[in-house]
């Protein structure tokens, strides 16, 4: 589930403007980052949701940067934003269809 693809590690790089001397701990940062967030904001996926895709690239600079702990204050709106979509989505609309009748 969390396994970071080589694409989207060749993403991130060129994002960073990084070589390829740091693959393993970027792929580390990258996973790290993902697994978070999907215990954040819900069971996203990195290699179809951009925006969820966008939010762990910005939380592995961070990490990257040795900046996490200002991560979750700085990008709490798009946090949020993840996991009420992702709440809603999950919603049963019962109600809908007895309206419908």
């Amino acid at each position: 589930m969390y396994d970071i693809t080589d694409q989207v590690l060749k993403q991130f790089k060129e994002r960073m403007r990084l070589g390829d001397e740091e693959d393993d701990n970027l792929k580390r940062i990258l996973s790290a980052s993902n697994k978070d967030l999907v215990r954040l904001c819900g069971n996203y996926d990195i290699n179809t949701d951009e925006s969820f895709k966008e939010l762990v690239f910005e939380r592995s600079r961070y990490v990257y940067n040795d900046a996490l702990e200002y991560f979750n204050h700085n990008f709490l709106n798009q946090i949020n934003s993840l996991a009420i979509d992702k709440a809603l989505e999950s919603i049963d609309l019962d109600g809908d269809e007895d309206a419908a009748i």
